[in-house]
């Protein structure tokens, strides 16, 4: 059971304030409705796992308060979920064509607000490798969709023209940046300035030139992320490897990923769609796997909008 918020499309990015106002709305009427649908009794529920963080402050409130009093009127544990952890670990939810990966894996986590290499020994021991110095990668597609005068949310619109575009008709720089940590300020900058410059030389030139504008876009930006994910592996020695996070939705890089099995000997691990946005299955594996470990919260536990997978 899913509440969309239709609200932020009007304002071209996410309202903390009007995001947490809707869950504080939504949140009974759609637990009440999940359970309706699964015919389960609230009194059947052996454990309450939820969303610590990271994220928007607003919205983990009303999650971590919900939760805690759930748990606390049915008598029954409490399990804290860390958001990004929770995106590598969807790849243990048990179905028929998916396939789980095998430990130790290196985990690639995309999304609005991270971009990380992760190395996973375990359900639970996780290290981050490299991450974002300052822009995520889910930013920069779509603060570059905003630039083409693309509507809110413009990541999946880039993606949708880059499949109709050459991804080699414009170069934009890459950067270059220590270790296996990325960045994305620059190229954000890069695109910015070329647009400037080319829609100065012709005012019509994005609406001619759309979709090999987002090809390029995109194409650099995966390379950009297939560039480190290299670096980790011949670090770590760990072909294995998983995406998760919104932006591993995108098709051109669980395509890169799917041929890197073929070129660079790999063995990789793409979620369904479904896995790949921010979902309430993924918090409910790690529940599961918390619940079998017997890690629980106490009611003292507070959400953290910045929280370190460790």
């Amino acid at each position: 059971m899913v509440a969309t918020q239709k609200i932020h499309e009007e304002f071209g990015g996410v309202v903390p304030e009007l995001a947490s106002r809707a869950h504080q709305q939504n949140i009974v009427p759609v637990v009440h409705q999940a359970l309706a649908k699964a015919n389960i009794d609230k009194k059947l529920v052996s454990a309450i796992a939820f969303t610590r963080g990271p994220g928007l402050m607003g919205s983990l409130l009303v999650g971590t308060s919900f939760a805690k009093s759930l748990a606390m009127g049915l008598d029954v544990p409490l399990i804290e979920v860390n958001h990004m952890q929770a995106h590598i670990l969807a790849h243990f939810i048990e179905e028929e064509d998916m396939e789980t990966p095998s430990f130790p894996f290196l985990a690639l986590t995309i999304s609005g607000g991270h971009t990380q290499i992760v190395l996973v020994n375990n359900y639970f021991e996780m290290e981050v490798l490299g991450e974002t110095l300052d822009d995520a990668v889910g930013e920069a597609f779509d603060k570059s969709a905003k630039i083409l005068g693309l509507p809110y949310p413009g990541g999946p619109l880039v993606d949708k023209y880059a499949q109709l575009g050459d991804p080699r008709a414009y170069v934009f720089p890459k950067p270059k940046v220590d270790g296996l940590n990325f960045s994305f300020s620059g190229l954000k900058t890069s695109i910015l300035y070329f647009i400037q410059k080319k829609t100065k030389e012709d005012p019509e030139f994005i609406k001619k030139n759309l979709a090999d504008i987002c090809a390029s876009i995109q194409y650099t930006i995966i390379h950009i992320l297939l560039d480190k994910l290299k670096k980790a592996v011949k670090q770590t020695g760990i072909k294995h490897v998983a995406i998760g996070g919104g932006v591993s939705a995108n098709s051109g890089i669980r395509a890169a990923l799917q041929e890197a099995e073929t070129t660079m000997g790999w063995k990789t691990y793409i979620p369904k769609f479904e896995y790949c946005t921010d979902n309430a299955a993924m918090i409910g594996i790690v529940g599961y796997l918390k619940y079998l470990d017997n890690n629980f919260s106490d009611q003292s536990i507070t959400a953290k909008a910045r929280y370190i997978i460790s």
